[in-house]
């Protein structure tokens, strides 16, 4: 059976520390698994704290008067030394919630404000980003948003563009562009879906119950 045997902090950062895991495969050979997370300490690591919950938000928001345009940002990635198309998204703050990080982040990337839309916990729940390299889970927000686009709040470490996308320029960025594999599943269904959140309708009957 597969089990750690210990935890070193190899690295501490202020938004991603380095963790080597000791552990013991199912056939009981030895091996060192490497792990980077958002918690600071080794008692905070999920594996510790058993307990998911959100480290990031993800927004997916629609735009327009007809809500048939997708909001994107085109944003500069150090870790592929490129651009590439994500939505709107950033890490969960002490003492808010995700749905309030969200119209923070809305707003810092973009200037546009975001209204979430309430929907069954199902879909809002904190889901794993790469797991084979981090215990990092992020949560969705889904809603709308409006106003005037600005570069006012950005950090000086964000390159970011803001990316209104109807259903033709999805199809091209899906096509020809670099996408986060979260982002393009969803874009996939934006194309196809008249009612890009009629998912999202709760339904009146056991499922939900």
């Amino acid at each position: 059976m597969s089990r750690i045997r210990e935890i070193k902090q190899l690295t501490k950062n202020s938004h991603l520390s380095m963790y080597q895991l000791d552990a013991t495969d199912r056939v009981g050979g030895q091996i060192e698994y490497f792990v980077a997370s958002r918690s600071d300490t080794p008692e905070e690591l999920l594996l510790n704290r058993k307990k998911d919950r959100p480290d990031g938000v993800i927004i997916y928001s629609l735009c327009g008067e007809k809500h048939d345009k997708v909001l994107l940002v085109r944003q500069y990635r150090y870790s592929i030394d490129d651009y590439i198309y994500e939505f709107p998204a950033g890490l969960v703050d002490e003492g808010e919630t995700y749905r309030q990080a969200a119209v923070r982040e809305v707003r810092e990337e973009t200037g546009l404000t975001l209204h979430p839309i309430p929907v069954h916990p199902m879909y809002e729940k904190p889901y794993f980003t790469t797991v084979g390299m981090t215990d990092e889970c992020c949560a969705t927000v889904y809603g709308y948003a409006e106003g005037e686009i600005s570069s006012r709040w950005l950090e000086d470490t964000e390159d970011i563009e803001v990316v209104l996308a109807d259903r033709d320029e999805v199809r091209r960025i899906l096509k020809e562009e670099r996408v986060a594999i979260m982002c393009a599943y969803m874009l996939m269904h934006f194309l196809e879906d008249e009612e890009p959140f009629a998912f999202l309708k709760q339904k009146e009957d056991a499922e939900w119950k």
